[in-house]
């Protein structure tokens, strides 16, 4: 039954592929269609979820910037949020069984606020898958979505811990030692190598380390997983053991997104609930776009993170299940509450496929700038510091990707062009290695969509280089670059002949197989040396 499973959803999700659609849309509608047809759940399929999951959260951990947590938008925003979103579902649900309704008649007080403090939340699994296959990971809007969601997991874990009645022992107290054995985790890691050494020692963090300990000691598993990855995440290789886990916990994520349309139990009362949460799902997006606009991001970012956000979260289903059990819940919400889910990812999926046409839409046809102030103008006013507009000043040439590749390009030019290069570079503690050595580089991401905009003397720059080592993210900036209607010249490194055909196809004006130019330079050193 798992291979039948399993292979229903190969072609659903390649279906998807071919309508450019995330696959995870087809991965739902797998579940369904399966469980319509008297499929279930297996333990196998449920144990690869769960796996999926804690590997999801120990993946974030890693890539996590603790201090970005404590930032006012983040913490603040999201309790801000959450109030209000269970506030208002709160009035929603006592206007509907005001009326009268049958379904709703029975609720009680008790019931309505637990039900909307559930469908407050936003999937994480969701958001990271969506962000991931759109290559916007490290986009403003995806890192303060990130923030969000972990505060949210955090109030769900909190939720659960005290409604559980396992109160964690005073053994607990000993996850406050983690943090000392770091120093040993490090150096495992600088043995670990690069292959399925490194692989291996990443599961092990994830599951024993992390949900392992946690769990034995009465925490949630999945927050320890989180928490062992924020551990990890100073490492200089936290970066590649995230790559490395990053297939295999896809493929375990395939079987979270099946699991949940096959977990369904649908009744007709059950839908028609459903139905009427899927109509409160635009007042959620409404909420989060005006609380990420209250604390000033540009509307394209709170846009952005709104629409990330769009959705009900796997933890509904958690808190539902913790409160059926204790009796506070009827099962026909719970039943409400699952298929609710299932039905915003399927809604917020290819929304978010649409977000940057969609929002230029919105943008071009109902957002205007005053009389006498440009839009630019009007949107810098009381931005946060990575909302402010950027000026390139009187730089010719623009790099992005400051690693090896692009360091000897910077230097190379900069020999004919002093002072008219300008680079741009992801990691912090590498911008301040090349302020050290006297080069202008700007701590910015070239992927993220609210980069261009800011940028206002863009039609100086006469070259940009590409120079960043993953070839989907040199992809996602040239698809930037073009929408901003750039006519300078640019050029790109690849990896493989393939993607350089795919290069020129999309109309860049150079393209560079980096193996090929490494020999070749190789080859012309050897000739200065010896002959």
């Amino acid at each position: 039954m798992d291979l039948e499973i399993l292979a229903v959803a190969f072609f659903s999700g390649l279906i998807m592929l071919r309508f450019q659609l995330p696959p995870l849309v087809g991965f739902l509608g797998a579940g369904f269609a399966l469980h319509g047809l008297g499929y279930s759940s297996t333990p196998m399929i449920e144990s690869f979820a769960d796996l999926g999951v804690t590997l999801l959260l120990f993946s974030i951990g890693l890539k996590l910037d603790v201090n970005s947590l404590f930032k006012k938008e983040i913490w603040l925003g999201s309790s801000l949020y959450s109030m209000l979103t269970t506030l208002l579902f709160t009035l929603s649900l006592i206007g509907i069984k005001a009326l009268g309704l049958p379904l709703f008649s029975s609720l009680t007080f008790s019931n309505i606020i637990l039900i909307a403090f559930a469908l407050s939340f936003s999937s994480t699994v969701f958001a990271i898958k969506v962000l991931q296959e759109k290559g916007e990971m490290n986009a403003t809007y995806g890192n303060v979505a990130i923030g969000v969601l972990i505060m949210q997991d955090i109030f769900a874990v909190t939720f659960l811990t005290i409604t559980s009645g396992d109160v964690p022992g005073p053994e607990a107290l000993l996850l406050f030692a983690l943090p000392l054995l770091r120093p040993l985790m490090f150096r495992f890691l600088d043995q670990a190598g690069h292959g399925e050494v490194l692989l291996l020692y990443g599961i092990f963090l994830a599951l024993v380390i992390g949900a392992g300990l946690f769990e034995s000691l009465g925490m949630k598993a999945d927050l320890g997983a989180l928490i062992v990855g924020m551990l990890m995440a100073t490492h200089p290789k936290a970066s590649e053991m995230a790559k490395s886990l990053f297939n295999i916990k896809e493929l375990f994520l395939v079987c979270f997104f099946i699991n949940i349309g096959l977990s369904e139990e649908p009744t007709l009362d059950g839908l028609l609930i459903a139905l009427f949460f899927i109509l409160l799902l635009p007042l959620k997006g409404a909420l989060y776009f005006l609380t990420f606009s209250a604390f000033k991001f540009r509307p394209r970012t709170a846009f952005f993170t709104s629409a990330t956000l769009f959705n009900y979260s796997e933890f509904a289903l958690i808190v539902g299940g913790v409160a059926y059990k204790m009796g506070a819940m009827p099962g026909n919400i719970l039943v409400a509450i699952a298929i609710a889910v299932s039905l915003s990812f399927v809604i917020a999926a290819p929304l978010n496929t649409i977000n940057h046409p969609l929002y230029q839409f919105i943008n071009n046809r109902f957002i205007k700038p005053t009389e006498n102030e440009s839009e630019k103008e009007k949107e810098n006013k009381e931005l946060t510091p990575k909302e402010e507009n950027i000026d390139f000043g009187d730089a010719e040439i623009l790099i992005l990707g400051m690693g090896r590749i692009g360091c000897g390009a910077y230097n190379e030019l900069e020999m004919d062009f002093p002072q008219k290069i300008i680079s741009i570079e992801t990691r912090e503690d590498t911008v301040q290695g090349h302020h050290e050595q006297g080069r202008n580089v700007l701590h910015a991401d070239g992927t993220d969509p609210d980069f261009w905009p800011r940028i206002k003397t863009l039609e100086k720059i006469r070259i940009i280089l590409l120079s960043m080592p993953n070839s989907h993210a040199n992809n996602s900036a040239l698809e930037h670059i073009r929408n901003m209607d750039y006519t300078g010249k640019i050029a790109v490194i690849a990896r493989y002949p393939d993607e350089i055909e795919e290069l020129h196809a999309l109309g860049v004006d150079a393209a560079y197989n980096i193996y090929l130019e490494a020999g070749s330079g190789f080859g012309r050193h050897v000739k200065e040396q010896f002959l």
